[in-house]
């Protein structure tokens, strides 16, 4: 890289619960080859990020993640502040986006396999879950918190489970296969492997007051590229996004792609898409 001159670059935010060497370094390295310069990022309270409890949902904190990372990028010389775009990958999808509303430094959008943590914690997939659920979920996070601030125990929830049985569904055996193998299995440092993908029990409630989407379309003009699987449970969530947001936009579904294809299978992904994508708009 020519240190002399201001490069485009691109900010890499991984999939929620999960941490940089998770998919974001992939994203990054693939598109530094392309000549970006590329961040990949750890949210607040989880990684290498600063912020404690550790594990601890926070939805304003994980979009201030992609501001800092602005704010970063901007004091290094051979970055043009002009020319910066991020990619978010599953929940940071979302954590871009709701960064992007109040941040039009960001200028240019991509999501990848996207997770709307808000209405997925509200609704459920497919609006599985009822209105009193949610309540149950609500009152047991309070609970929770009475119990720590008592001394108790922190408690995590939801994540990856750490076995399969005859009665684990197909999402669970997709996330599984991603991180509970060698395929992206990582133990971010001073953690504990079995703390990855799980957010506080006390601290996720906080995802039902995210409502990303809202007002998405007032970032236009800046464009957005919502990628998705064909197969992808998560596949409701980019076609939302796309409904709602205001030109210029791109909904690219990847043929036969499931949800956590797009974290890592680099015969799926489609960093050439990608690569025009920025390139066109990050003169």
């Amino acid at each position: 890289m020519n240190q002399n001159t201001k490069h485009a670059a691109i900010i890499v935010g991984h999939p929620m619960g999960a941490v940089k060497e998770q998919s974001a370094d992939l994203y990054a390295t693939k598109m530094a080859e392309q000549g970006f310069v590329a961040l990949s990022v750890d949210l607040a309270f989880w990684g290498g990020s600063a912020g404690e409890p550790r594990n601890a949902v926070s939805p304003d904190l994980y979009a201030e993640t992609f501001s800092a990372a602005v704010d970063y990028l901007g004091t290094r010389p051979f970055v043009d502040r002009e020319r910066i775009g991020v990619i978010g990958i599953c929940g940071s999808g979302g954590f871009a986006v709701s960064a992007a509303k109040i941040d039009p430094r960001l200028k240019a959008i991509a999501t990848i396999s996207m997770y709307d943590m808000g209405a997925a914690n509200r609704n459920g997939l497919r609006h599985g879950r009822s209105l009193e659920q949610r309540k149950a979920a609500i009152r047991e996070a309070a609970e929770q918190r009475d119990a720590e601030a008592a001394g108790g125990e922190t408690k995590y929830t939801s994540g990856t489970v750490h076995e399969l049985t005859e009665k684990s569904t197909p999402i669970e055996r997709e996330f599984y296969e991603f991180y509970r193998t060698p395929r992206g299995e990582f133990t971010p440092r001073g953690a504990s492997p079995l703390a990855t993908t799980h957010p506080t029990l006390s601290s996720n409630v906080k995802f039902m007051n995210f409502y990303p989407f809202n007002d998405i379309e007032t970032i236009s003009p800046r464009p957005m590229l919502f990628v998705t699987g064909e197969t992808a449970h998560s596949r409701e969530f980019s076609e939302d996004a796309y409904r709602r947001a205001a030109e210029p936009k791109e909904l690219l579904v990847v043929p036969g792609a499931g949800h956590v294809d797009l974290y890592d299978r680099t015969d799926r992904i489609p960093f050439d898409r990608l690569t025009v994508f920025f390139t066109q708009n990050l003169k």
